[in-house]
């Protein structure tokens, strides 16, 4: 093997989020050894090289570079953050999106190798109708309605939706006696069919590099051919449809990108309007009496048992009022705290209960829902077609080579 350039582990360090201290702390090498090594004096053992690729999250072959290669492209970042932010969670996000965009390009290589890249016409549409145009602030060629014609883009991007899911799958059925992981289930089915790989995933394969729904809660790959949605699972299960559907509205914009929490730009809200309205028309505000002096804890109360009763976000339901001018910013900001953080106490206690009981989920049945009926019956047909290898399937599954097999064989694949 070649010299290992110094500058390689620098750049895989630091893109790690990690100081010399960190990764001395999780075992790659001693401080001094660390800094040594990056400096040029000595050169990294084998074993050394497989800690800081298990640690640093990249490749072997990554460290026999002759030079740091340039930062991968998020597309777009949507996301408006509060607060201070971690270098950590940047090199994890990063880490994400690095692994999404490395198995989307396999797919769409197989695609294009069997003849099966068809265009999809959905992709782009909206930017395509001149009713979008470049943000003059943006350097990332982020479109973003026209002032004068947003409503008539708004009432459009809902037409086309509607197409991406089938006409028949309206907002009424969507409700209809479904749980919401059901709710979600149907709604992804539908993406899936119109030609929309949906993953969840909100680690890097492990709870210790779980990423917080204030920093990320989608992704987008705006191809034409093989489009990715990413839904960070950490979030509550009703918000899995809404996210969806959000990111459902960036490929009609053609936009690839990463959305958070917050939706602070122009782009955002309006992605957030079209799934909004699409989940719960303007219409149907009217079944939700709040008092008139704005008191939290009834409006919570009213929302909660109207959102319950929808299988619908509470967050998206205040979101809604909010845009009605039922409530205030204020108002808003308060339920949303409130809604927050009682989700997060549900969350931990089902987490502490899940510890507590024997056993859990089969890992592979966990495995088959996050990568998505789409992907696994992909990798499957081309795998069977000989058109990938049990390698190249375990790489775009996000398996081990030899997991491949028993991720196949109880599963329905189409």
């Amino acid at each position: 093997m070649p010299a290992v350039n110094p500058e390689i582990l620098v750049w895989a360090r630091e893109t790690a989020g990690l100081t010399l201290q960190d990764a001395a702390a999780r075992g790659v090498a001693a401080v001094d050894r660390l800094a040594a090594l990056e400096r040029g004096d000595g050169e990294p053992t084998r074993p050394t090289l497989v800690r800081m690729a298990k640690h640093y999250r990249r490749p072997l072959l990554a460290f026999y570079l002759s030079a740091p290669p340039a930062r991968a492209d998020r597309g777009a970042d949507f996301r408006t953050l509060t607060g201070p932010r971690s270098s950590e969670t940047d090199a994890l996000i990063d880490a994400l999106v690095r692994n999404v965009r490395s198995r989307q390009q396999m797919v769409r290589a197989a695609l294009e190798a069997e003849d099966e890249a068809e265009p999809l016409p959905f992709v782009g549409v909206l930017t395509r109708s001149g009713n979008a145009a470049p943000a003059a602030e943006s350097p990332d060629n982020v479109f973003e309605p026209r002032p004068r014609s947003a409503p008539r883009l708004q009432r459009l991007a809902a037409r086309h939706l509607s197409q991406v899911l089938g006409h028949d799958l309206n907002a009424a059925r969507y409700h209809e006696q479904l749980t919401p992981a059901e709710a979600f289930a149907l709604l992804r089915s539908r993406a899936e069919d119109a030609g929309v790989f949906v993953l969840l995933k909100g680690n890097l394969g492990s709870h210790h590099t779980a990423l917080p729904v204030e920093v990320f809660r989608g992704f987008a790959i705006a191809d034409g051919v093989a489009p990715f949605v990413v839904i960070n699972d950490n979030d509550s299960t009703p918000a899995w449809s809404f996210t969806l559907l959000h990111e459902l509205v960036h490929l009609l914009l053609g936009q690839t990108g990463i959305s958070g929490a917050h939706a602070g730009t122009h782009v955002e809200q309006f992605c957030n309007n079209v799934a909004a309205e699409w989940m719960l028309p303007a219409r149907t505000l009217d079944q939700i009496e709040l008092v008139r002096d704005r008191d939290l804890a009834e409006c919570r109360q009213r929302i909660g048992e109207f959102a319950g009763s929808r299988n619908l976000s509470h967050t998206m339901v205040a979101y809604r009022l909010l845009r009605a001018g039922r409530i205030d910013q204020r108002t808003f900001d308060r339920l949303c705290s409130d809604f927050g953080e009682r989700w997060r106490q549900q969350r931990d206690r089902r987490r502490a209960n899940a510890r507590e009981s024997e056993g859990g989920p089969d890992y592979y049945v966990v495995r088959r829902h996050r990568v998505g009926q789409a992907l696994l019956g992909f990798a499957h047909r081309m795998l069977e077609s000989g058109a990938l290898s049990t390698t190249k399937a375990a790489r775009i599954l996000g398996v081990k080579p030899a997991q491949v097999g028993k991720l196949f064989r109880p599963a329905r694949v189409r």
